[in-house]
């Protein structure tokens, strides 16, 4: 039975076994498929990231939004190794359970860097790409991921660290610190992130996203949109990412820092959404 207008906008959750690990997800809409990667950080998690943009985009589109393992409400086992290999393999497996053939990624950050790798392990799995302050090639550690990786519980530390992350401290309210130090008390709520990049060093750190010359060898239509005052993820990397992915558009928001999906939100859904329509 077809879904209402009113049903396509409920967000629904879901916990489906993929990649070894019970993967929480918010599911909503119809048609085309699109997956939301949410990014790194203290706290993060699918519906930090996403559950103010999920019914928006669910009018067109058909969202997932996945906990990546490690992340949110996916936890693994004991002993379990967090990496990219498991991240990929996650990915694909959730497209295998929800019976997608392929689907546009459409990644903030660290999740724009696994859209990136599952992309190049699995070209016929995506139809399409849109990367938020996504990292590419070698570059230095910036205050945001340095403050990040040493980030231990704490209230405080949450804020200091959130409004790194936004151009506009008004944007960090008190609810989003709370929900988000919730999350990263949990045991173990930093082992992922810290999977990701390497210690920082006193004197600076090369943290490496994928490389440039592979980016070369997408051929997917992709979308890049980055904040011109990003401090954790420089906009430099946005041009180089441009320079490199043959079919690569970009856009960079003025006054914008990290989150272009909530710091811009309007033009990011339309940019988006004109985007997705050209895919069709």
């Amino acid at each position: 039975m077809p879904q209402s207008v009113a049903d396509r906008h409920v967000i629904r959750t879901r916990v489906v076994e993929v990649g070894g690990i019970p993967t929480k997800v918010l599911v909503a809409g119809s048609g085309r498929p699109v997956v939301l990667l949410h990014g790194s950080g203290p706290g993060v998690s699918a519906q930090a990231n996403w559950s103010s943009l999920i019914g928006q985009l669910a009018r067109d589109f058909q969202v997932i939004a996945p906990d990546i393992a490690g992340f949110g409400d996916s936890i693994g086992p004991a002993g379990t190794t967090y990496g990219i290999k498991l991240w990929v393999r996650q990915l694909v497996e959730l497209l295998d359970a929800l019976a997608l053939p392929s689907a546009t990624l459409l990644g903030n950050s660290f999740g724009g860097g696994l859209a990136l790798a599952a992309t190049l392990r699995h070209p016929e799995r995506v139809d399409g790409l849109v990367l938020l302050g996504t990292p590419v090639g070698t570059f230095e550690m910036t205050e945001g991921l340095r403050s990040g990786w040493h980030y231990e519980p704490d209230e405080a530390e949450m804020r200091r660290i959130l409004r790194i992350f936004a151009h506009d401290p008004a944007l960090v309210t008190d609810d989003m610190v709370r929900e988000r130090y919730r999350a990263s008390a949990r045991p173990g709520a930093q082992d992922a992130f810290r999977r990701l990049m390497p210690e920082p060093g006193p004197e600076g750190t090369p943290v490496k996203g994928v490389p440039e010359e592979s980016l070369r060898t997408i051929t997917q239509p992709t979308l890049i949109l980055h904040g011109r005052e990003d401090r954790v993820i420089p906009v430099e990397l946005a041009w180089r990412a441009a320079r490199h992915i043959p079919n690569a558009d970009l856009k960079v928001f003025s006054r914008c820092g990290h989150w272009v999906q909530l710091e811009r939100t309007g033009e990011f859904l339309r940019e988006v959404r004109d985007f997705l329509g050209r895919l069709s």
